[in-house]
C-alpha cells in the first residue's frame, strides 16, 4: 500500500480491521466528491458514504450518510443527544479532523469526534467512505466501520 497510506488506513491496520483501498483520479472540477467516487469506482451511490462535520449544541460531530442523500441535521442532533445542529465551518472541520474537505474520513481523525453512521449502511455487505484524501476510498463491512469509528447507528439521512 506504499504511497496510499493515510491516517485512516493506518488506524484500520492498527485495529486489525480488514479493508480494501480503492484509488481513482480525482477531478477537481467535479461538483460532488462522493458522486465522483461512485462513478469512478462503478459502485452504486447508496453504498458510497460521505463524511460531514456538523456542530451539535456547539460541539463538532461527524455524520456519515449516502452520497446521494442529505444529512438530516435535526436527526443528527437527536442521535447525538443534542437539540440543535448546524453544518460546521470547513476550516473547523479540517482543523479538528486533520483531513481536507472532500477527503474527510470518519476513521483516524486527529481529534476523535463522535460519529453517527446512517442506518442504511447496515443493509450492505460492504460500504465505501473516504480513506482520508480526495481520490481514495476504503471499502469495509459496515459493522467494522462502526467499530473503527466508534460510531452510533441512527437514521440521519434524507433524500
Amino acid at each position: 500500500m506504499a504511497g496510499r497510506g493515510t491516517t485512516a488506513t493506518a488506524a484500520l491496520e492498527r485495529a486489525g480491521i480488514p479493508f480494501t483501498v480503492h484509488e481513482y483520479a480525482h477531478d477537481p472540477r467535479h461538483e460532488s466528491y462522493g458522486q465522483e467516487a461512485s462513478e469512478a469506482l462503478g459502485v452504486s451511490p447508496d453504498r458510497v458514504f460521505k463524511t460531514l462535520i456538523a456542530e451539535v449544541d456547539g460541539a463538532l460531530v461527524t455524520g456519515v450518510v449516502p452520497v446521494e442523500g442529505q444529512l438530516d441535521l435535526k436527526a443528527l442532533a437527536a442521535a447525538s443527544g443534542g437539540k440543535k445542529a448546524v453544518m460546521a465551518q470547513v476550516a473547523a472541520a479540517e482543523r479538528s479532523t486533520g483531513y481536507v474537505a472532500g477527503g474527510i474520513s470518519p476513521v483516524g481523525q486527529r481529534k476523535r469526534l463522535p460519529v453517527v453512521l446512517d442506518e442504511s449502511a447496515m443493509s450492505f455487505a460492504t460500504v465505501f467512505c473516504s480513506a482520508g484524501r480526495r481520490g481514495l476510498e476504503i471499502e469495509l463491512a459496515p459493522a467494522d466501520l462502526v467499530k473503527a469509528a466508534g460510531a452510533t447507528v441512527a437514521s440521519i439521512s434524507r433524500p
